[in-house]
């Protein structure tokens, strides 16, 4: 009960307004027109604020999507619509769930970049842009992110049903972000390696005292169950949805 969602939900029900983070949502692309609507208020009261609105390719083909875009580019609201292509959403090859795959060209009126979201540096530089383009009143941005998973898209999903093990491997072999940042660095001389190791040994212990912190906390009690769910419908009368209601046939 001390996390984010107090127990009551997974990743998609996470919120933080202090960290400017609004959440997640249990519906597949509706953050898209949330962002929408933080990027109006970002304008409407003057601040130099933009907002993102990441979605995968999975929910790229969601109508909502459509609309939000519309809105944002008739007002150049400050959003950057973000889209994380891992190339099978849940489980489905792009090649088999969208007719154009090009999704940062969806946009038609909207802008959009392809950038290799295995590169720490390009993904920085794609930002740094995007941002500037928003806040300079050009309105929004998509950019299609390149990307890839290596696990499957839940627990019930093991990843390698609709593509093979070799592709895993030799994408994590030749892509894999840390791995060509750490080289990068190494390559240049930045860093001693020691120092490297020293990073990761400190983000280790962050993620390992995280997860020792979720497990110790204490699940939410039954009463729980229903809590934000339900109000008291007594006294409340649907039409066509009380069973025991009855109208005339006009």
């Amino acid at each position: 009960v001390d996390g984010a969602s107090k127990g009551m939900g997974g990743s998609m029900h996470m919120y933080r307004r202090e960290a400017n983070f609004f959440g997640g949502n249990g519906i597949v692309g509706a953050q898209t027109p949330i962002g929408a609507g933080l990027a109006f208020a970002y304008k409407y009261n003057k601040q130099p604020n933009v907002a993102v609105a990441m979605y995968g390719d999975g929910a790229a083909n969601q109508g909502q999507l459509f609309e939000a875009m519309n809105m944002a580019a008739l007002w150049d609201l400050p959003i950057i619509y973000v889209c994380e292509n891992n190339h099978y959403g849940m489980g489905t090859a792009i090649e088999r769930s969208a007719k154009s795959p090009n999704y940062y060209k969806r946009g038609d009126y909207v802008p959009g970049l392809k950038v290799d979201g295995m590169d720490a540096l390009a993904v920085k530089q794609a930002f740094k842009f995007s941002k500037e383009h928003c806040l300079s009143g050009k309105g929004p941005i998509v950019l299609e992110m390149d990307t890839y998973r290596y696990h499957g898209h839940s627990m019930s999903d093991p990843g390698s049903t609709y593509r093979t093990r070799d592709e895993i491997t030799g994408i994590r072999q030749e892509r894999d972000p840390v791995e060509r940042l750490r080289k990068l660095i190494s390559d240049l001389g930045l860093m001693d390696p020691t120092e490297v190791k020293a990073i990761e040994k400190a983000q280790r212990k962050i993620v390992d005292e995280a997860v020792a912190a979720a497990k110790a906390s204490p699940e939410p009690t039954s009463e729980w169950l229903t809590k934000n769910m339900h109000v008291d419908t007594r006294n409340v009368r649907v039409r066509g949805v009380d069973a025991y209601a009855s109208h005339p046939v006009v």
